[in-house]
């Protein structure tokens, strides 16, 4: 005969679905069934956690700086505003590219706020990730480091908690200085955690002409690595329209060659001679975004040189996320 399953102890209250917490999954469910919570309540949960949300910045002001300082920026901050305006003894809100000892928050002695972006998250969710993060960092003790943890499913996300009317500007830096207001008298483990990082940093710099686009430095070549908002099947059409018609570089000695994929938007990345800095992309990128807007216009058909073109362009992308 099949087995009973075991039934809730008479007069145990019955939560509802909006009232359950999440607990370990062999544990049992907090609602009563008497079954455990992956059998139970933990099913639903497990399933909204693991979804991947392919663009989770989408609604953010400046989204493709988000992606930007998520996955190729290695030292930036940004201060962020929440709706409702600073808890009390929360002076500020700081966006980080990552922290010492890869913490995902930390609550300073002044009890300000540092989010870190880089770090590794338990769910396909990272705005909703970055949102729990956020809140346990806001509620921590001054001076205490937030770790991580399993995220509700049913928990706020980013668009939930900042200000969708606030102007998200980064801030690249060299190094990661910004993480300790004196780094001369800094804990050891803190201290040899900056230099390790400090020395990995590759030299960044934000255009100020063009939205979301980093130069970056390295020992063979720079190169222009530039997130764009654009549908990725229109932006293609547009990239293949203006390298079949030469017009795809940034100057003499530049090349596009390729795209990363990253949060839904497109990456296209240009390598550039060793010599060619920052405030040498200003006006070619100025010049570059006005010629894709009128491509991006374009709704002729691609003619054979446009789809070959294109066809290279797609087969030279990379997901990073």
């Amino acid at each position: 005969m099949a087995k009973k399953r075991p039934q809730s102890k008479a007069g145990k209250p019955q939560l509802k679905d909006g009232e359950i917490p999440v607990v370990g999954a062999r544990e049992p469910c907090p609602c009563g069934s008497g079954r455990r919570y992956k059998a139970c309540h933990g099913r639903a949960a497990a399933q909204a956690v693991t979804e991947l949300v392919h663009r989770p910045f989408e609604g953010l002001p400046g989204e493709c700086d988000w992606v930007a300082l998520r996955e190729l920026v290695p030292a930036a901050t940004a201060e962020l505003t929440l709706k409702g305006g600073l808890p009390d003894g929360v002076p500020s809100v700081t966006l980080a590219t990552v922290l010492p000892m890869a913490w995902p928050a930390l609550r300073r002695d002044d009890g300000s706020v540092l989010l870190a972006l880089q770090n590794d998250t338990p769910s396909g969710d990272l705005s909703r990730d970055l949102a729990d993060t956020l809140q346990q960092a806001l509620e921590a003790a001054p001076g205490s480091p937030v770790t991580a943890r399993r995220v509700p499913a049913d928990g706020p996300r980013l668009q939930d908690l900042l200000d969708p009317g606030a102007v998200f500007e980064p801030v690249v830096h060299p190094g990661f200085e910004f993480w300790v207001p004196d780094s001369e008298n800094a804990a050891p483990e803190v201290t040899a955690s900056l230099e390790r990082a400090n020395e990995a940093a590759i030299p960044t710099t934000r255009l100020t002409g063009v939205d979301a686009a980093y130069w970056c430095e390295t020992p063979e070549k720079n190169h222009l690595r530039w997130v764009m908002p654009h549908p990725e099947e229109r932006l293609l059409d547009a990239l293949a329209r203006l390298h079949a018609a030469g017009a795809s570089s940034l100057g003499e000695g530049t090349r596009l060659v390729g795209s990363f994929r990253a949060h839904g938007l497109m990456v296209p990345v240009w390598d550039l001679p060793s010599g060619m800095g920052a405030q040498d992309c200003e006006k070619p990128a100025a010049r570059f975004a006005e010629q894709l807007a009128e491509a991006l216009a374009s709704d002729a058909p691609l003619t054979g040189e446009e789809r070959r073109a294109r066809g290279g362009l797609t087969n030279r992308q990379v997901t990073l996320s």
